[in-house]
Formats: C-alpha cells, sequence, structure tokens
C-alpha cells in the first residue's frame, strides 16, 4: 500500500555517513518535531538524479529553508557511501543525504520500481514529499522518466 497524505512515516532506519563509517539514523531523528522536504531518486550518480534532481534542490536549498523547512533530505536505494559521495560531488552540503540500502524504507512507503532491466534491481520511484512532525502533508509521485512533480521548484509551489 502505497503511502498518503495524512499517513505518519513509518519507523525505519537510514544510513548517513559520519567520518569515515556509516551511521544508523532513525526515521524520527529526519522526521520527529520538524518540517522536512523528503525527496527520493531511483539511483544516485545516474544522469536524471544528477542533472536535474538533486541540483535543483542543491540550488533552491536556502529558498526552501527559508519558508519554515527545517530539513531538506535526498533518499535512495544506494549505501551510505555512495549517497555521501554523490552529495559531495554535488556541492550538496545543505541536503541530508540518506541511504536506504536495502530498500526497506521504499517497501514500507510502497514506492518501489523494478529496475532490473537497467541491471539496479529493485529502487525507489522519483517522489517528493512534505512531512510535518512526521505526518505527510503532501506527495508528488512521477512517472516512469520525468522529473516534474517532485521537481525543487515543484515543491517549492508547494511550500
Amino acid at each position: 500500500m502505497t503511502i498518503k497524505v495524512g499517513d505518519k512515516v513509518p519507523a525505519a532506519i537510514f544510513q548517513v555517513m559520519s567520518g569515515d563509517s556509516p551511521e544508523d539514523m532513525s526515521s524520527d531523528e529526519v522526521f520527529a518535531d520538524k518540517k522536512v522536504v523528503f525527496f527520493a531518486v531511483p539511483g544516485a550518480f545516474t544522469p536524471g538524479c544528477s542533472n536535474t534532481h538533486l541540483p535543483g534542490f542543491v540550488v533552491q536549498a536556502d529558498a526552501i529553508k527559508a519558508k519554515g523547512v527545517d530539513t531538506i533530505a535526498c533518499m535512495s536505494v544506494n549505501d551510505a557511501f555512495v549517497m555521501d559521495s554523490w552529495g559531495q560531488k554535488q556541492n550538496a552540503q545543505e541536503i541530508l543525504m540518506l541511504a536506504d540500502g536495502n530498500g526497506e524504507f521504499t517497501a514500507a512507503i510502497g514506492l518501489e520500481m523494478d529496475a532490473s532491466s537497467f541491471g539496479m534491481g529493485t529502487r525507489c520511484k522519483r517522489f517528493g514529499m512534505i512531512v510535518e512532525d512526521g505526518t505527510v502533508t503532501h506527495l508528488a509521485i512521477d512517472d516512469s522518466g520525468k522529473i516534474k512533480a517532485s521537481s525543487a521548484e515543484a515543491i517549492m509551489e508547494v511550500l
């Protein structure tokens, strides 16, 4: 069942880099008592994600935070090493780079995508959401191959 507006974000553990090693970060640490712009991409370093999706949030980070957003988070079904390296390459210091390495959070919110035809296995659909104190207040899921509803510009319009 796909998560929807009004739902609470399920409990999950993400991984982030801390120094030279991955560290667990709970969904409560990400979402509790905060307004969060949370977006997901099918894969770090892939063309659409690297050329359009993440850069849009990097450029718009200050404007997004000026609208009362505490955290901007980017998630992918990749490991913490990849997410950290990608974030560094993209100058994404203002973005919390979250790894859902085993796709457990992705499965819990019902947004899996079969990318095995590309040799990528199960990944996350491209989406953007606004979460306030753990509750989804906006959800936009892009059609395959598109970066529109979940783009930084589209999220800015909703904020």
